[in-house]
């Protein structure tokens, strides 16, 4: 039984649990700004749909790619995302079949809590929350066989469009969701440099086309010449600072747009997220990438408070 929970721990990323009902409710709390009222039970209820919601994309994540992960050299970034270190079904302490039952188990709870909201934001939340999935099955196939990154930025747009799902809870399709995709997508796609950065050793085993071996030219197979592998790692650090500046620039209009609070939360995730381009820039390593992904995700943490407290201050 023990060895079951760790197992299941793993796979659900257990201890960033509270992360994802706190950014699904960020959008939920803008809803109730831009449109008045407050329902602590419609908060719990989005709470859950994210959470429930979240944890299945992660399930997904580690089922489609179950039989890539056997291959993994190096378990820096599994011990970052996992409590108990380990890639559950790779492990053989989790079957495929378990893990897919647990996916339609965890999507089929989210799926019947928004069934629940009153139409049509019922039907808005459904819909992002079966493209989010088709998304994250299109990234991890996609990116085995690439030339371009098609998968990272069709991907990506499943993270982005979640705390707009929980906007869309309470909200309707209008111009705060659409900045709050727009500023959240662009930092999910440096985030997404990091993490590959971090994990490039396993990426390249697993013949993963990731942004590290994209940006030069490769199709996820290791080079024999390391010079090659540096320029990648720059590319890469480069990709990550597009994004950031980008997000910057988003965060300046989004902030604007929300308010003082706000405005004073983006500029210390800003700044959190600039040490983490700083790490990553003259480290040109996985190992900087390593000790930026927790400055990143600190960001994404007080983005997330930051939106609560301006919207509900």
């Amino acid at each position: 039984m023990r060895e079951t929970l760790a197992a299941l721990a793993d796979l659900t990323r257990a201890h960033f649990f509270f992360v994802w009902p706190l950014l699904f409710c960020s959008g939920l709390a803008l809803a109730f700004a831009n449109y008045g009222g407050f329902s602590w039970e419609l908060v719990g209820r989005a709470a859950l749909i994210g959470l429930l919601g979240f944890e299945a994309g992660l399930v997904l994540n580690d089922y489609v790619d179950r039989e890539y992960d056997r291959r993994d050299v190096n378990g820096s970034l599994t011990r970052y995302w996992r409590p108990f270190g380990e890639r559950p079904i790779p492990a053989g302490k989790l079957s495929p079949r378990a893990a897919n039952a647990l996916f339609l188990l965890l999507a089929g709870l989210a799926a019947a809590l928004a069934a629940t909201l009153p139409a049509p934001h019922n039907l808005y939340v459904l819909g992002i929350m079966g493209y989010s999935y088709l998304a994250e099955y299109f990234y991890q196939a996609k990116k085995r066989d690439q030339k371009i990154p098609i998968a990272q930025i069709v991907g990506r747009t499943d993270f982005a469009l979640f705390p707009v799902a929980g906007y869309l809870v309470y909200g309707n399709p209008d111009t705060t969701a659409l900045l709050f995709f727009l500023f959240f997508y662009p930092w999910t796609l440096a985030h997404l440099g990091a993490n590959d950065i971090a994990d490039i050793e396993n990426d390249r085993a697993r013949g993963m086309a990731t942004i590290p071996s994209l940006t030069f030219g490769l199709t996820g197979s290791a080079p024999e010449d390391p010079t090659p592998v540096l320029y990648g790692m720059r590319s890469a650090g480069a990709w990550v600072l597009g994004f950031s500046a980008i997000h910057a620039g988003m965060a300046l209009v989004f902030g604007l747009a929300l308010g003082p609070i706000a405005i004073a939360g983006f500029a210390m995730g800003l700044i959190l997220l600039g040490a983490a381009n700083y790490l990553i820039l003259s480290g040109k390593s996985a190992d900087a990438a390593m000790r930026a992904l927790p400055l990143m995700h600190a960001s994404l943490l007080v983005y997330a408070a930051a939106i609560i407290a301006g919207a509900l201050l």
